[in-house]
């Protein structure tokens, strides 16, 4: 599959559990979230496509990496993706392991239309502490945001914050850091604070309430772009608003 641009979603949940039905709800979840998607195909070791004619049993079945295998449609013009593993590191320091839930859509209309309907989705479904959506290369300049506690401060990319390297985090419910849209459980939105009235006007006009209290909040209407000077404003604000976020203050 072709290497493009795209929105990579990351969700981190509670890990799986003997039986657990929550890989098939999350497959499922974001079928329906995405007009005409079908993740009825894996690939082989060379890249092809491989039709999975009985994917539910299959995903029954396994427990690829404690989480669930690799699932694609088959349009290498836009890719969408998804897949889960179990992460021995837990959300903060001396949490349990954490279900990681990935997935791609292709960074055109129609995926940044869909995007927080899938998100809500994926972390509804995985019951999900916390998430996000972004654009591809974002993670890269969050990894230059990361420090350990005994460490000096130092420059960061687009002159963001420095956050606590996730090991370090003080409480799972706490994000380790800001994306374009975020999925916050009520335990996190709670731990943030959100919603304020007085000051949440601004980030409450691009957000919305999940089924379970959560909430999806969106911080730019397209995509995160740091070159563009609104969009690094407005993600320099939502940081101000949450020093929580990152491990700057304590919950």
């Amino acid at each position: 599959m072709a290497l493009q641009k795209s929105l990579n979603l990351n969700v981190y949940a509670p890990a799986l559990v003997d039986d657990d039905k929550r890989p098939l709800a999350i497959i499922h979840g974001m079928e329906r979230a995405v007009p005409g998607l079908r993740l009825a195909w894996t690939l082989s070791e060379k890249g092809g496509f491989v039709a999975l004619p009985r994917r539910d049993e299959w995903i029954a079945a396994e427990r690829t990496d404690g989480g669930f295998p690799f699932l694609c449609n088959d349009d290498e013009s836009r890719p969408v993706t998804l897949t889960g593993w179990e992460n021995p590191s837990g959300l903060a320091v001396g949490s349990p392991p954490r279900l990681d839930v990935h997935a791609n859509l292709p960074l055109d209309a129609g995926g940044i239309a869909a995007a927080p309907d899938v998100l809500e989705a994926i972390g509804e479904k995985a019951r999900a502490v916390w998430g996000h959506v972004s654009p591809s290369g974002y993670n890269e300049v969050v990894s230059q945001q990361f420090r350990g506690p005994e460490e000096e401060p130092s420059a960061t990319s687009h002159g963001l914050p420095g956050l606590l390297r996730p090991r370090y985090n003080r409480a799972a419910e706490i994000p380790h850091y800001l994306g374009w849209l975020n999925y916050w459980s009520s335990a996190t939105a709670e731990a943030l604070g959100f919603p304020d009235s007085a000051r949440d006007a601004d980030l409450l006009s691009r957000a919305r309430r999940t089924e379970s209290g959560g909430w999806v909040v969106r911080l730019t209407d397209a995509p995160l772009d740091l070159g563009n000077p609104v969009h690094l404003e407005a993600l320099l604000r939502a940081y101000d608003r949450f020093p929580e976020i990152g491990g700057r203050s304590a919950p």
